[in-house]
């Protein structure tokens, strides 16, 4: 009995990518076993620790780093360092921040959603979010017009949900930050690049432990020694309530390891030939037009995009995906874009004969189109509606 039918769950094909909704990404045998191997012993978590900093120095360049429970937890552990450095009688008095510098910069294109709101993570700190400029452009005067006297530092992110166009870019603002002597923090929760953000001139990088690096539910800092201690310290305050155990550090140490040992061009070439195999068959089936995506930050994935022509298949984008994801095995796609029409495939946590099904099942929907009755069509509110339904 697989773990779907143990307990009642559907099984999934996913094709969206390493989304948090549906517990990230797939753990190797590798790493679950380093994790078996630590669950039934005792371990000194600092000495732990001490091990994951070692393992994330070599693999960022940094100088020191610590794993956590999320890389929202390590943003805000990050946020919390800023301002409280490794005083722990101002780290004990969180969220009270009387008295210290207790505003965060961050370009409002960069204050986005990740099933979350980043600037409500920052504020979890008692920290107070300063957003600069508009939402599709921000300057650099307009950055450094938001940082004074109390801001502890600057976060800016680096995800397919920022604005990427218009923005203050990295290394500007580091140099910005710097003239200030306020410290980087980079979300960079999805990203490839391991060492770049910090060699632009970041002070700390947070990563998830679990989306590309295929590990268990965590998140990594990576950066300045006093800085990273300051992260690590806040296990006696705010950090406290997002600790991290024994399995997810060993996981990230033995996750990393094998992000090194990868066979990055074979994955990738497995990658090309399911988007290949899907491009063209969606672009043989009526109403729709599917291309090659590059990703919006650089990470080395080609993506599909298809765009539906709500009227020659009868359905919208949205209920395309949404008819996907209800069935049995549910089908999950990235659906950001159904508002224009658009959705994407991500190969990147696909099997062998996956990709093949996800169109068979595309096809027949659009030979017997039936359009879904929903009480919106609005993926925000839907989710709203299912919450206040659960747990039935």
């Amino acid at each position: 009995m697989n773990v779907h039918e143990k307990y009642g769950l559907r099984p999934v094909i996913n094709a969206a990518g390493t989304m948090t909704y549906l517990g990230s990404s797939r753990v190797s045998a590798r790493v679950t076993e380093a994790m078996n191997a630590v669950l039934p012993a005792f371990v000194e978590m600092r000495e732990l620790q001490r091990a994951a900093s070692r393992a994330i120095s070599a693999a960022t360049g940094a100088e020191a780093g610590c794993v956590t429970a999320s890389a929202a937890a390590g943003i805000a552990v990050a946020v919390a360092a800023c301002m409280t450095g490794t005083d722990l009688n101002r780290l004990e008095r969180l969220p009270d921040t009387s008295g210290l510098r207790n505003e965060v910069v961050i370009q409002k294109g960069h204050s986005v959603s990740f099933g979350a709101g980043l600037a409500q993570t920052i504020r979890l700190t008692g920290a107070a979010c300063i957003e600069a400029g508009a939402a599709t452009a921000c300057a650099g005067y307009q950055l450094r017009g938001a940082i004074g006297p109390n801001t502890a530092a600057l976060v800016y992110v680096v995800s397919h949900h920022a604005v990427q166009t218009g923005m203050v870019g990295l290394r500007e603002c580091c140099e910005i930050a710097a003239e200030y002597g306020v410290p980087v923090i980079v979300d960079a929760a999805s990203e490839y690049d391991l060492t770049g953000f910090l060699a632009a001139g970041a002070q700390l990088a947070v990563y998830s432990g679990h989306k590309f690096l295929g590990g268990p539910t965590s998140g990594i800092i990576a950066g300045d020694l006093p800085l990273v201690r300051a992260c690590y310290m806040q296990e006696k305050g705010i950090g406290r309530c997002m600790k991290v155990g024994k399995e997810s550090v060993v996981g990230v140490i033995e996750a990393l390891a094998q992000w090194r040992d990868r066979d990055a061009a074979g994955i990738k070439a497995d990658e090309d030939a399911r988007i290949d195999f899907a491009l063209a068959a969606l672009n043989r089936l009526d109403g729709l037009a599917a291309d090659r995506v590059a990703d919006p930050t650089g990470n080395p994935i080609t993506r599909l995009g298809v765009t539906v022509d709500e009227d020659r298949c009868g359905l919208s984008a949205f209920d395309l995906c949404h008819a996907l994801a209800a069935g049995t095995p549910s089908i999950q796609l990235r659906t950001h874009e159904t508002g224009h029409g658009r959705f994407q495939l991500d190969p990147c946590q696909l099997r062998d004969g996956e990709i093949e099904r996800v169109c068979e099942r595309i096809a027949d929907l659009l030979r017997h189109p039936v359009r879904p009755e929903l009480a919106t069509r609005n993926g925000g509110d839907l989710s709203y509606l299912s919450l206040l339904r659960w747990p039935d």
